[in-house]
């Protein structure tokens, strides 16, 4: 990373992924020459550590963007819409970690590991997929390049920090609540904007995000659609159940594929997953070794294990797959778009 001294904002700086966010540039050292912080006008004024220095969160405004090279953007749809086209035209490169422009066929959906060529067709804006898809096809695509990938089914158990803050503070009051007897009215999850609400502590709620007509839920079709997109697979079969569970920081995933060549064993994709970036390969069975999410918590990479081929169909293999969904499923993986750029030279 030759360039030094990059303007770089954060917009949605004091919510979960944008704190995670300043917290992974510090860490990477990402070379920043002027960080601004922005919000929305709610919590503007609020001060934010950074290497040290305190750095007050401003007001998210058309002109915050003058002279700044990357934005990564972490405050919802709306804000992204409104603003990252605004970000663009005054000549900053965003990396948007909202959904509002997964599916806009002019605008690359990357993970580094698996399509970072995308970038180099970016017309400003780049889109970080979904935290639940992001952790599969990091598993996925070295399995994909050496056998070949013909379907994948998935079920998801994701955490509750996937729904921000206040669905982390709505489970530790009800926990609470349960464990003294007390009682409590859900508000948050499933899905605030929807009409009812569940309990989610000693739950599992399957609903994340809106049912749409076919009865899948948006965050189901987005895992369906983002997968093939990020892995040039139109063709490739893919369904997902989306399940939230009362555990904080963490998605974990259990993950059935089917590969196209013939006579693969566990032990050939373990030793692929051994060797491929980003992946952290815990699997033995004798020592009870496997992923957990309270393990991976803090942890930037995918971890994946409990790898067995299917007993009925010989192309079928089972897979679970846990990331930190704040880190790989966000703010690394948005900083990490962020350094590819710079290692492919596309920061003017």
């Amino acid at each position: 990373m030759e360039q030094k001294n990059l303007h770089v904002a954060v917009v949605g700086a004091t919510g979960a992924v944008g704190q995670q966010m300043i917290q992974t540039l510090e860490k990477r050292n990402f070379p920043i020459g002027t960080l601004t912080l922005l919000s929305s006008e709610r919590s503007a004024g609020k001060k934010v550590m950074f290497k040290g220095q305190e750095i007050e969160v401003q007001a998210a405004k058309p002109e915050s963007f003058e002279t700044v090279d990357i934005a990564l953007f972490s405050a919802g749809g709306a804000v992204s819409k409104a603003l990252a086209p605004e970000a663009v035209k005054r000549g900053a490169i965003v990396v948007d970690n909202t959904s509002a422009f997964r599916m806009d066929e002019n605008v690359p959906l990357v993970v580094p590991e698996v399509n970072e060529e995308d970038l180099k067709w970016h017309n400003g804006i780049i889109a970080n997929p979904n935290c639940s898809t992001i952790q599969m096809v990091v598993a996925l695509e070295p399995i994909r390049q050496a056998f070949g990938l013909k379907k994948v089914i998935v079920s998801t158990y994701q955490a509750v920090s996937g729904a921000g803050a206040q669905a982390i503070t709505e489970l530790k009051s009800q926990a609470k609540a349960i464990l003294e007897g007390a009682s409590f009215t859900p508000e948050i999850l499933p899905v605030k904007s929807d009409r009812k609400h569940y309990q989610m502590a000693f739950n599992a709620i399957p609903q994340i995000d809106k049912f749409q007509d076919n009865g899948f839920t948006f965050e189901e079709i987005k895992m369906i659609n983002e997968t093939k997109k990020i892995m040039h697979m139109p063709e490739l079969e893919v369904a997902a159940t989306c399940v939230r569970i009362p555990v904080i920081t963490g998605h974990s995933e259990s993950v059935y594929i089917e590969v196209e060549k013939d006579a693969v064993s566990a032990e050939e994709i373990k030793h692929v997953l051994k060797e491929a970036p980003g992946i952290v390969l815990q699997d033995d069975p004798s020592e009870q070794l496997y992923p957990m999410p309270a393990d991976c918590e803090g942890k930037s990479e995918v971890f994946v294990g409990r790898i067995r081929k299917d007993l009925d169909r010989d192309h079928g293999f089972h897979l679970w797959i846990v990331s930190d969904n704040l880190l790989k499923g966000a703010a690394w993986n948005s900083v990490q778009i962020a350094e590819s750029l710079l290692k492919l030279g596309l920061v003017k």
